[in-house]
């Protein structure tokens, strides 16, 4: 083997072991720049050598830009559900009932913990990743080999060498709680919809057609099954031990019992300790050792005899009230926040919990200092769900609503109908301000890569922008004046501002904070207006004549437009050369072919997105409406469909298609 060749495979390996140290291991021997200069070593190598090719070189984890559809095949053993409970005393029976089912022997079980995320499983040849498939049905799933290669903590090549030839490991795809909470900050900065729970995020992302976006959003992976013709030991836990020593993450958790007694410690250890996990869990998994003992109880229809899932109650917590603050939203709404006692809950410190507006809190009847109780139960944040009276103190006030901005002192507003205060002053008030600036350089709005929401504020407070027109005055020495901007920092966030002159006027109206319109009514309203100029001429029957404009929007429109500073901030953006008008390739490959019919779409997709499809049900005429009704014409449904949505569906007798469906519906 040549220098170069000796080279690349030292480097490799030095990466999958660096890599498993940090991701699998939690215990990194080197640091972030010292592993990211071994992989621009070896990236610059592949280049110039393409003759040392390898599809599951460490250089390979970040994923690719293409966009490729997802075949389905069969699992070679089926990927069967457990059968579960809630109660400690059904697992003490099930404990009884294989005992029984195996008179004379002694039937040893597996602890394991059960995480929530999505199924995955892989098939490895000679110690490589060959395969990768989703749970799908049970009988088939999707192959996601290139979005599952770009997990870090999955091995793409094996140590040791003591693995079977082929076999196949069963796992749980997982966001991390850390993750989970950026994703959906990340998501809400872009005002699009939070997922609810790490198990929902994870199964979204592992099906989306760019691996590119895959690798970003930091999954993580637990093994827990292994199967095969030529296993290296008879009982389930020492095979998960070889896997470990194989490169697999496999639980800490994971844990042999000999009793009930053990088992029902297990339980009560874990349903604390789960707490503190990094992952979300939903319960525990009971498995009998022996694999021979698996074979003799067998399965039943719908899962196997020799193991059982305990599934946990959802989280609540109780913890004291420290204060209750007033946060100011770009749009002026004021939003009650409860400020807590630090308490564990899901696997995140809790502090704070939204109390949403007046009428929410004065039903909860919140009290200074309160004990409260708080849920997270997988959902997307935490919420209070009640008061415990009993802890009260005899002298405490009950917390009241703010008559003023808590930032600029204007007296509050509320309309009629409103069930939220505002503060008025939306031209004087910093966090409206600030936060209008945050969601025009948003990425569903202007996408102006360079400035995110710390930047926005930053530049607030230096005073170098108070109005997004400021934005494009901005020049790369005065950005690098601000923390965390050096020269190349600043020159992207330049480069950004240039590039979104290109942003089509739909976008630009989304982006303008204009109160009641969103992204799909900006889209909507664009067309029908086809610029700026005459959307501010247009009066309010003219407006409401415009689909899905009624008059609460179109009275928001007539005022946006009346006041000066807005005016002035829309010529300075036509100055600057943003786009205030629809141009024709907008309108390429428009057609009516869905003209009168509404969606509901549902599921998750692998051929486009959620947004994607939404995109295309406008594009060809059609309607997105959020929930089914008579009115409804079809629901596009992927998989994991709500089952409520489907039981509606069923009983209102709308069609039900899927996506191979509605894309010949289009001609695609």
């Amino acid at each position: 083997m040549d220098s170069i060749a000796s080279e690349i495979k030292r480097l490799r390996d030095d990466l999958n072991r660096h890599n498993h140290k940090y991701y699998v291991e939690n215990s990194p021997e080197i640091s972030d720049r010292e592993f990211d200069e071994m992989m621009k070593r070896l990236e610059a190598l592949e280049r110039e050598h393409p003759e040392y090719d390898d599809p599951l070189s460490p250089t390979r984890r970040v994923g690719s830009d293409i966009t490729k559809g997802f075949e389905q095949t069969r699992h070679i053993y089926p990927m069967l559900s457990l059968g579960n409970t809630y109660s400690i005393e059904e697992v003490d029976e099930w404990v009884k009932r294989t005992e029984t089912a195996l008179p004379g022997l002694t039937a040893e079980i597996v602890g394991e913990m059960k995480f929530d995320g999505t199924g995955i499983s892989l098939i490895y040849e000679h110690g490589r990743l060959v395969r990768a498939v989703t749970r799908g049905d049970g009988e088939k799933g999707d192959v996601v080999t290139d979005n599952v290669m770009t997990i870090r903590s999955i091995p793409l090549v094996l140590n040791g060498d003591d693995w079977p030839e082929r076999f196949e490991i069963r796992g749980e795809i997982v966001l991390p709680w850390k993750a989970f909470d950026r994703l959906n900050e990340e998501r809400e900065r872009n005002e699009e919809p939070l997922f609810a729970n790490p198990r929902n995020a994870a199964a979204g992302t592992l099906k989306m057609q760019n691996s590119a976006v895959v690798a970003s959003r930091g999954l993580d992976a637990y093994f827990y099954y292994l199967l095969g013709e030529n296993l290296p030991y008879d009982t389930h836990y020492d095979n998960m031990m070889a896997a470990r020593r194989w490169g697999f993450k496999v639980s800490d958790a994971m844990t042999l019992l000999h009793d009930i007694a053990d088992v029902d410690r297990y339980i009560s250890h874990w349903d604390t300790a789960r707490k503190e996990l990094p992952v979300a869990t939903d319960g525990l998994v009971f498995k009998i050792n022996s694999l021979r003992q698996q074979l003799n109880l067998g399965f039943t229809a719908k899962s196997p005899r020799w193991a059982i899932a305990y599934k946990f109650a959802a989280e609540r917590a109780l913890t004291r009230l420290r204060f209750v603050s007033f946060d100011v939203g770009r749009l002026g709404y004021i939003t009650p926040v409860a400020n807590l006692e630090p308490v564990l809950l899901s696997g995140t410190i809790v502090k704070r919990a939204s109390l949403h507006n007046e009428d929410i809190m004065r039903a909860l009847d919140i009290h200074d200092n309160d004990m409260l109780y708080v849920e997270k139960g997988g959902e997307i944040i935490p919420k209070i769900t009640g008061v415990d009276t009993d802890a009260r103190q005899p002298d405490a006030e009950p917390v009241r609503f703010v008559s003023h901005c808590p930032v600029c002192g204007t007296p509050l507003v509320r309309f009629e109908g409103e069930a939220a205060w505002m503060c008025p002053n939306h031209y004087g008030c910093a966090p409206q301000l600030i936060g209008r600036i945050e969601h025009f350089v948003s990425r569903r709005m202007m996408n102006i890569d360079g400035i995110g929401d710390e930047t926005a504020a930053a530049l607030y407070a230096a005073g170098l922008a108070r109005t997004p027109a400021d934005l494009y005055d901005l020049r790369a020495d005065q950005l690098m004046m601000l923390a965390g901007f050096g020269h190349r920092s600043a020159e992207r966030a330049i480069e950004g501002l240039e590039a979104s002159r290109n942003v089509t006027f739909d976008r630009v109206l989304f982006a303008l904070s204009i109160p009641f319109v969103g992204e799909t009514t900006a889209r909507k309203i664009a067309r029908a207006a086809g610029s700026i100029d005459r959307l501010a001429s247009m009066n309010r029957i003219e407006l409401t004549g415009i689909e899905d404009v009624g008059e609460k929007i179109a009275d928001s429109i007539i005022e946006y437009f009346a006041n000066q500073s807005n005016r002035d901030n829309i010529e300075r953006l036509r100055a600057a050369g943003v786009q205030l008008e629809m141009t024709t390739e907008n309108d390429e490959g428009r057609t009516d072919l869905l003209a009168g019919k509404s969606f509901v779409i549902s599921g998750i997709f692998s051929r486009h997105s959620r947004d994607e499809y939404k995109k295309l049900i406008e594009l060809n005429g059609g309607k997105n409406v959020s929930s089914i009704s008579k009115k409804t014409d079809y629901v596009l449904a992927g998989e994991n469909m709500g089952p409520a949505k489907l039981e509606k569906a069923n009983s209102l007798g709308i069609a039900i298609i899927d996506e191979n469906q509605f894309l010949e519906m289009i001609g695609q």
